[in-house]
């Protein structure tokens, strides 16, 4: 299965940055409205949805391999690295925003339902593959969403989204299976938060649709990065490390060095959120 640009190289330019969401310059911004809307607009496998249908519907591949542990952390960075070329092959100069979740509002760039140009915004909301919704109403039982993502965050009854003090229990454990099962506890909060009583957050066969799982699901990443480097030497079990991550050409070993894939994060504090 094909995954856009599929082959895989270790990094031979300098190091990209993922910064905050809310930390974006207004260029910034405009490269990446551009690179996703410029995605959404192809319908082959170098598409928007062909990447979000990865996750969940449509079948015949999903993140059901992911999630829980040992994989959940080096598929998703996988994951990501491959959307991330798939941007940049439309915008070379586009890299994945993170969405730091321990400021409890989705960040303005996500929200405004419009650009500043006054087109609708593609970070607020995406077509979702009329296939996957499709399989969606023929699965028992249905699973229903509407054509275009939709969130409805911090509705009654949904848990909050992490605090600082959350995310700094998760980077105090010592050890990978303890630090992946709390990420993931608070990867979960996430999704049910934004996804309220509605949303498309909240059901992980249309999750990957709404352009804001993107940013949080680099938070995680972001979160892993940040755990690597405060655990020298605290990596997967060796047992997994030549384990390939499907579809992606990729295996958990080569997922470990952000840099080696080409990027980092900016900000590498995890002391306080970011305004």
């Amino acid at each position: 299965m094909a995954v856009g640009t599929t082959s895989f190289h270790m990094a031979a330019s300098p190091v990209r940055w993922r910064r905050s969401a809310r930390r974006l310059t207004p260029g910034q911004v405009t490269l990446l409205r551009e690179a996703f809307s410029a995605t959404m607009a192809i319908g082959d496998e170098r598409g928007y949805n062909y990447f979000a249908g990865l996750h969940g519907l449509p079948r015949p591949m999903d993140c059901t391999v992911a999630h829980g542990r040992p994989f959940f952390l080096p598929w998703h960075r996988a994951y990501l690295y491959f959307f991330e070329r798939a941007l940049r092959d439309q915008v070379p100069e586009a890299t994945l925003t993170w969405w730091d979740w321990r400021t409890p509002t989705v960040p303005a760039i996500f929200a405004a339902e419009r650009s500043p140009d006054g087109r609708p915004n593609p970070l607020h909301s995406a077509p979702v593959d009329p296939v996957a919704l499709q399989q969606g109403e023929a699965a028992r039982p249905p699973v229903l969403a509407r054509r275009w993502t939709e969130r409805d965050p911090g509705a009654p009854g949904t848990p909050p989204l992490p605090t600082a003090q959350d995310v700094q229990n998760a980077l105090e454990q010592n050890d990978y299976f303890s630090f992946t099962d709390a990420l993931e506890e608070l990867h979960n909060r996430v999704h049910l938060w934004t996804g309220g009583r509605f949303g498309h957050m909240r059901l992980v066969e249309y999750s990957s649709f709404d352009p804001i799982f993107w940013a949080h699901h680099a938070m995680v990443d972001r979160l892993w990065r940040l755990w690597q480097l405060e655990h020298p030497g605290a990596r997967p079990p060796s047992s997994i490390l030549r384990t390939a991550l499907p579809p992606f050409p990729m295996t958990v070993e080569q997922t470990l060095d952000t840099t080696a894939l080409g990027y980092d994060y900016a900000v590498s504090t995890s002391s306080a959120p970011t305004p």
